[in-house]
């Protein structure tokens, strides 16, 4: 069972840049991860639809390299 790597977006830049390089790299290792607090510090702390987006790109890459 691989270890989850424990990412916290209230720490430096923590926004959409961590979680896309976490992502990418995520389904490049097949390395699981968790993201908490993303973007904590900015005025919209949280996903925004683009995120989002490219949370459910991988998920769809993901789930077609496992066929």
């Amino acid at each position: 069972m691989a270890v989850v790597i424990e990412l916290d977006g209230s720490m430096g830049e923590g926004g959409g840049q961590l979680l896309r390089a976490a992502l990418a790299l995520s389904l490049a290792t097949r390395q699981p991860f968790r993201m908490e607090r993303i973007s904590a510090r900015r005025g919209k702390p949280g996903l925004l639809r683009q995120h989002l987006t490219c949370m459910q790109a991988a998920a769809r890459i993901r789930h077609w390299n496992r066929r």
